[in-house]
């Protein structure tokens, strides 16, 4: 992944889904491929588990929640391990999965930009990160941002909520 490129992603609304509707539950699943670096993301009511490799587990899956104080959050996931590998690969896939996010983040909220026309106030929600492990130093949650910070690097145009 790396550097995010527009080209190189594809997306896909899960219907009965639209770029208006769901707001609260919105649910992303953000896969790649190692081979043609291409992003795959795929937007709806649920995850798409069925693009998910089981082998791998290098997708990033995201939904818009609602916080204690009702404003809603982008809130990820990443998952390291869940046991089955040990220290060392756990280790160097949560380095991975770290370096890979923000290109991941881009492909998520760029991906979606058009939904941020219908919330334009969804642009300076909170985005945050957990990375799942069974290893304490690996499972944790990291700030990334804001859709507007995202958009702002891949969008050169003064109007970023226009497509």
């Amino acid at each position: 992944m790396s550097v995010f490129n527009p080209q190189k992603l594809s997306v896909k609304l899960i219907p009965p889904t639209t770029f208006a509707q769901p707001v609260e539950g919105r649910k992303y699943t953000l896969t790649h491929s190692d081979i043609t670096a291409e992003l795959f993301l795929d937007i709806g009511y649920v995850y798409n588990y069925k693009s998910i490799n089981p082998k791998m587990r290098d997708e990033v899956l995201a939904e818009w929640k609602k916080d204690s104080h009702g404003c809603l959050n982008l809130i990820g996931k990443a998952y390291v391990d869940g046991g089955e590998f040990s220290q060392i690969v756990a280790d160097t896939r949560f380095k991975i999965l770290k370096k890979e996010m923000v290109t991941a983040l881009n492909g998520i909220v760029y991906g979606d930009r058009q939904f941020y026309v219908h919330y334009p106030f969804l642009v300076d929600a909170p985005i945050f990160i957990h990375y799942l492990s069974i290893y304490p130093q690996y499972r944790q949650v990291a700030f990334y941002g804001t859709p507007r910070q995202f958009l702002n690097q891949t969008i050169k145009q003064p109007d970023l909520l226009h497509p």
